[in-house]
């Protein structure tokens, strides 16, 4: 199936193919025709499956009819209009929200009608961003809490949208958006388009889907061998002492010019690329601590090959796209299996292959298994020669009574106390 045949003009045909959109990706090729007739969409598809171009696409469509109605009423009357934003899409991270302005900007660049863009995030300063605006945008990407201290500036008037998009519709409720966005949801006109799009549902973002959206078109992309994405992974078992030392062995054993590396805290973040840097691999940090301008740069000079690795926490988990990145290497295992999914979505995206490789512990075995029945997987641990564990795992107790303290499975505040009692008697005995 074509971009035609989906009902896309010839106009961002072209756009689509000059920005590297051949042909429909499966979630590209469901969204597109009822986003462009109107429908309400709740869409599930696995990172770098395309889901930002399934719905940017149809709303620059919709955005042209009505940017020509106004460009010729403002020839008309020989005046300059103030645009009245149209579309609303509302993001988790900043760096999503510069990702996916990218894309529409991209997109929009060739059309005839000029499309303008508003990209509103926290982390920087909100004059620039209020400046902006005083001509008005037609689309605004935007996180939450940044969205809202525009509008109390009385900056931007939500009042004319018709179409709102939840990007990573589970990250925006998972990191606590949900107040802000009911406040968000109350300055919208009733009648709207409403899209939902996502890797995962989590329950609260299926209770959120079923009060929003209207007899919404369901797409739901599964994770088959021909949508999934061509991703290697591995399992190593290592020693925690030894991590660092792996990994440095990895990346110069494998020539690896480009890795993201994901660890639990920005602590680590520092230490391990600081590790890594001494040891003569260009090497950096990307947290959340970090300035916003700090951050923009970091990416700007992966993606340019000015470092090697990047050392991060799950803040890079969604919504960074990195073209040809061949390796993500868990140095620390992910809390969930849904962000083990989205940390390893970072390669082997529009179809190129991609490897990942997670470390396991001694201590982090029983959370490890964990994931993979949570993600429905079964991977062979490995030993490297030369980095054979000697460690052992600590007592069950001692692992939040089996949970393996993945997300979801947390202990009440009296099985903490059990365990660290029985923790203490194990020691004595």
């Amino acid at each position: 199936m074509s971009f035609a045949q989906l009902g896309l003009n010839a106009e961002l045909q072209i756009s689509a193919a000059q920005a590297g959109f051949t042909l429909p990706t499966p979630v590209q090729a469901q969204a597109i025709g009822p986003v462009l007739n109107g429908r309400d969409v709740l869409a599930q598809a696995q990172t770098g499956s395309g889901k930002t171009a399934a719905y940017v696409l149809p709303m620059l469509q919709l955005l042209m009819a009505t940017a020509a109605s106004r460009d010729e009423a403002a020839n008309s009357r020989n005046t300059k209009t103030k645009r009245s934003t149209q579309v609303l899409v509302l993001v988790p991270t900043r760096e999503l929200a510069a990702q996916v302005s990218d894309v529409l900007r991209d997109l929009a660049r060739p059309l005839a009608q000029s499309i303008k863009v508003g990209t509103l995030f926290g982390g920087v300063s909100i004059n620039p961003q209020m400046m902006s605006l005083r001509s008005g945008a037609d689309v605004v990407v935007a996180t939450p809490g940044r969205l809202l201290d525009i509008v109390d500036h009385k900056a931007l008037n939500l009042g004319h949208v018709q179409h709102l998009v939840l990007d990573e519709a589970d990250r925006l409720l998972d990191l606590g958006f949900s107040e802000e966005l009911q406040r968000i949801l109350a300055l919208l006109p009733a009648q709207r388009q409403n899209l939902l799009f996502s890797a995962t549902f989590e329950p609260a973002v299926q209770s959120l889907a079923q009060a929003l959206l209207h007899n919404p078109e369901r797409i739901t992309i599964a994770h088959t061998e021909a949508h999934a994405p061509d991703i290697a992974q591995r399992a190593i078992q290592v020693d925690e002492k030894s991590r660092t030392a792996l990994l440095r062995h990895l990346i110069k054993t494998h020539a690896w010019k480009r890795v993201l590396v994901f660890v639990a805290t920005r602590y680590a973040c520092e230490h391990v690329a600081n590790k890594l840097y001494k040891a003569g691999i260009f090497a950096t940090a990307f947290h959340g601590e970090m300035s916003q301008g700090a951050r923009q740069d970091v990416l700007a000079e992966f993606k340019e090959d000015r470092w090697e690795v990047v050392v991060t926490t799950d803040l890079a988990a969604r919504g960074i796209d990195i073209a040809q990145l061949p390796v993500v290497v868990n140095y620390d295992l992910p809390r969930s299996a849904t962000d083990y999914t989205h940390r390893i979505g970072r390669t082997g995206r529009a179809g190129a292959h991609g490897e990942a490789l997670s470390f396991v512990t001694a201590a982090s075995q029983a959370h490890w298994l964990l994931i993979q029945t949570r993600a429905q997987m079964q991977l062979p641990v490995e030993v490297l020669e030369g980095f054979e564990p000697t460690e052992v795992p600590p007592p069950v107790s001692a692992l939040n009574d089996g949970t393996g303290g993945i997300k979801g499975a947390r202990p009440s505040k009296k099985d903490k106390l059990r365990a660290a009692a029985a923790a203490r008697a194990h020691a004595e005995s």
